[in-house]
């Protein structure tokens, strides 16, 4: 017999620590970092355009658009990336937690549990060199550009990028926890 996936995930309705409000109002920062990043793009987009119109109506492109738009984009990455994880929007395999939950009672959310586990342990091995080569860059003053037509400094990019990364830490500590106590729970109700 051949399940359908959709038939399954209805009946065992797999727990989701996902799109639920963190607490100590960690939810309200993970959203107006998004609605920051967000508002990034748009000044982006304003900028590109300006820049393509100056270019060809005035021949006079705007200086060091190329610059911005790629230190721009590492910011806006970091900047949404705990935010895409509370919402459920990164990869995962929602059959294989279905079957797990199929399997056991509270399976899927230990399997989720050591997921996010996982993922902190890599945004833990990534904050620290993030770190020092935030501060590194701050203290030596690193540019991108060039003299006399546009320069910018790093440090601010690089550190959008390490708090990006600890509120995203929090945020997966913050899972671990919801998706132990979800699998817990479901244990004592199938008891």
């Amino acid at each position: 017999m051949i399940l359908d996936s959709k038939d399954v995930s209805e009946n065992l309705a797999v727990p989701d620590s996902y799109r639920q409000s963190l607490p100590l109002g960690m939810h309200y920062l993970i959203k107006a970092m998004n609605a920051l990043g967000t508002l990034w793009i748009f000044a982006l987009v304003v900028l590109i355009n300006t820049d393509v119109l100056g270019r060809n109506f005035f021949g006079r492109p705007l200086l060091g658009v190329l610059e911005i738009l790629s230190i721009s984009i590492v910011g806006i990455v970091f900047l949404q990336l705990a935010e895409c994880l509370n919402s459920g929007k990164l990869t995962r395999s929602e059959v294989l937690m279905t079957r797990m939950e199929s399997w056991t009672s509270g399976g899927a959310s230990f399997a989720q549990a050591l997921s996010h586990a996982a993922g902190l342990l890599l945004i833990l091995a990534i904050i620290e060199p993030a770190y020092f080569n935030f501060v590194e860059s701050y203290e030596m003053g690193e540019y991108i550009g060039a003299l006399g037509t546009f320069r910018s400094p790093m440090w601010p990019i690089k550190f959008i990028v390490v708090f990006g990364l600890a509120i995203t830490a929090i945020c997966l500590l913050m899972l671990i926890f919801k998706d132990i106590k979800s699998g817990l729970s479901r244990r004592k109700a199938t008891k």
